[in-house]
């Protein structure tokens, strides 16, 4: 009895002289209460569609430009805090972490979009990171020595991203349906000099298998921190802003190899004209 006492004695004064920062902190609940509706969520699946049923389809490829304001939700945070994350980053997890998305190589041209080479975790990993070698003079000796430096690519570099759709009515339904096939993130470009030089597509990614990964994950609502939608969400019901750079078309080329500046933004929102006005005249009353 006396050896267990003396063992006790021994570990509460142990305790007591620890350091405060030695401690482990204790777990509290940062809120009111606890969030569990969008960790919980699952992905509606989408309404079957008969070929037989499809009495009009188009092709769509749009750009989202993070840097407008209604699409910062996609962009923001650029450091994943306790409840969110960036589109990006909820990417690369599913990507890296959990192995449950599946990244497809755009190809040498950076042109192929049809998933057609899947890549591996470690591909991507080592797509994502950037090793440069410099020489620099030592100031101690004189002597030159080579320097390597790791950079990776980070959610605040990731400033558009690229969606192919297909517009689809349905005539069972009588609806248009649109549905998202593809999501490309596309890097920012910098010179020398911290000019941007252009946007570099990164990989593809099949957007019915991300939707299982986007349904967990918050998107911040501007209006009422209590109706926080998931990213899957936020996709379905078309809460972003977009331009149309490629419908499928006779010659398969983009906007911008027909039309410059100005002209190809009209040629963009008059493709985005036709596809509403399509729906809209079906109806007669």
């Amino acid at each position: 009895m006396s050896t267990t006492r003396n063992i006790l004695h021994g570990t509460l004064l142990a305790f007591s002289l620890a350091p405060l920062g030695s401690l482990q902190a204790q777990t509290v609940l940062d809120g009111a209460y606890i969030k569990e509706h969008t960790k919980t969520q699952r992905v509606v699946p989408y309404p079957f569609i008969r070929e037989a049923d499809v009495m009009w389809y188009r092709r769509v490829w749009r750009e989202i430009d993070l840097r407008e304001k209604i699409n910062l939700p996609l962009y923001y945070p650029t450091e994943p805090i306790h409840d969110r994350k960036s589109l990006f980053d909820v990417i690369k997890q599913g990507i890296l972490d959990d192995g449950s998305v599946t990244a497809y190589d755009p190809g040498p041209t950076a042109q192929d979009d049809e998933f057609t080479k899947p890549l591996l975790p470690t591909e991507v990993k080592a797509l994502l990171t950037k090793t440069d070698t410099t020489q620099t003079e030592d100031i101690l000796t004189g002597e030159m020595k080579s320097v390597i430096t790791t950079s990776e690519v980070t959610s605040d570099k990731i400033k558009k991203y690229v969606l192919k759709e297909d517009w689809i009515f349905d005539k069972q339904r009588s609806v248009m349906d649109i549905r998202i096939i593809g999501l490309c993130p596309k890097q920012e470009i910098l010179g020398d000099q911290g000019e941007v030089r252009g946007y570099k597509p990164l990989f593809w990614l099949y957007f019915p298998e991300l939707r299982y990964v986007l349904v967990n994950w918050d998107v911040f609502n501007r209006e009422n921190d209590a109706e926080r939608r998931s990213f899957d969400h936020l996709f379905w019901t078309r809460q972003f802003n977009s331009t149309i750079t490629k419908v499928s078309n006779v010659y398969d080329r983009n906007i911008v190899q027909y039309q410059s500046g100005i002209d190809a933004l009209l040629e963009s929102e008059r493709i985005k004209a036709d596809l509403f006005d399509f729906e809209h005249d079906l109806w007669n009353f």
